[in-house]
């Protein structure tokens, strides 16, 4: 903690041990060695850069290498950042995504601006760009076939319950109408090669469908994702008439558990393991031969271990099949075991505590009648 007279030294010392102050204010990161002096707030490293681009609302200085004088220091102490979080985040919609540090670039600025700079939740019944009913514009989406991003016209609608994309503007049916209670959005920049990508997931036949969608402003696309959300939640709503706020919440679009390359082989488990892309949607293992396809390959039911699901590190003695990767996995299910394998330690250990998590969970009775529809499907 540099410079500045023992008092103030002092002084912040107390403030920023407060338990309020803990946490970053932003995204929730524990201990945050940042503090904008002009909003009164404790913040991590990550989020500092995001305030630093908003030079006009947010001051951020290092407590532990900055100065502080005796009036910043006061400052902080009126403010923290509960004081802080009581005014800028007094009225957020319950579906409105507030994301954490794990979160990706875009969604993390766009709450930081909203709160601050746009200051959407500081009055109550405020009108948000997401929360109409309706929302409709342009988004670059891949083409399933060729790979081209191009310009689409999207209509999400709270009245008619479904999300649609039309291949021109002036189309009068759209390419894809889907109801609203099957989509998931998850963002993928990495994947996507955009910093804004926004993948849109939809069960078709009882199939996940992928869409991959970016769009040029970071608001733009963050505001059609939380548009998605405030639809699903008053579709929902309508729906479980006697569900709580909370419950509804949890049910609204959600992050994949994990993702990532592993081999596998066949239900003979002597053919050669073949590198795929999968995705852990929860009770969902879907595995592509390219991360951008818009269908997979096959999926997987992951059930509960009470069910007779369970996961294993390493592969049976004797598997007869090639593969290149040395860390296997092997999950187990009622009907068959399903090989795999991983590049690293790392990656073997990461997926088995996805799969973990996903196994000591008890079943819903959702999840009872997809497993239904997989065992009648194999």
């Amino acid at each position: 903690m540099a410079g500045g007279n023992e008092r103030s030294v002092k002084a912040l010392k107390e403030v920023w041990k407060r338990a309020e102050n803990s946490l970053c204010a932003d995204c929730g990161k524990p201990d945050p060695d940042w503090a904008s002096s002009t909003l009164g707030v404790f913040i991590c490293l990550s989020c500092s850069g995001i305030h630093r681009n908003i030079p006009s609302i947010s001051k951020v200085k290092s407590l532990k290498m900055d100065y502080w004088d005796d009036a910043q220091v006061q400052f902080l102490a009126k403010h923290g950042n509960a004081v802080t979080k009581a005014i800028y985040e007094a009225h957020i919609p319950i579906y409105y995504y507030q994301p954490t540090y794990n979160d990706c670039q875009v969604l993390r600025e766009q709450w930081i601006r909203a709160k601050y700079e746009r200051k959407e939740f500081t009055e109550p019944g405020k009108q948000l760009p997401y929360s109409d009913g309706v929302k409709e514009g342009i988004l670059w989406k891949r083409g399933r076939d060729n790979g081209q991003f191009l310009p689409r016209k999207f209509l999400l609608s709270e009245r008619e319950g479904c999300l649609k994309y039309f291949t021109k503007q002036d189309a009068k049916e759209p390419k894809i109408n889907v109801k609203i209670d099957v989509i998931n959005a998850t963002f993928q920049p990495e994947k996507i090669g955009n910093p804004n990508g926004l993948q849109i997931t939809y069960l078709k036949d009882n199939k996940t469908r992928n869409i991959f969608v970016y769009h040029e402003s970071g608001k733009e696309v963050v505001d059609w994702f939380n548009a998605i959300r405030s639809v699903q939640f008053h579709y929902l709503k309508v729906a479980f008439p006697i569900a709580s706020d909370n419950e509804i919440k949890n049910r609204l679009t959600r992050n994949f558990l994990k993702e990532g390359y592993m081999e596998k082989t066949g239900p003979k488990q002597r053919e050669a393991f073949k590198k795929r892309w999968f995705t852990l949607d929860h009770r969902r293992l879907m595995y592509f031969k390219d991360p951008l396809d818009a269908f997979a390959k096959g999926e997987v039911f992951v059930g509960s271990g009470e069910n007779g699901y369970g996961v294993q590190k390493g592969l049976p003695s004797g598997t007869q099949g090639n593969f290149s990767w040395h860390y296997g996995i092997t999950i187990v299910t009622p009907d068959r075991e399903y090989l795999f394998t991983c590049e690293t330690e790392t990656d073997q250990l990461d997926w088995i505590r996805a799969f973990t998590s996903v196994i000591n969970q008890a079943m819903t009775p959702q999840e009872y009648a997809i497993e239904a529809y997989f065992k009648f499907k194999s």
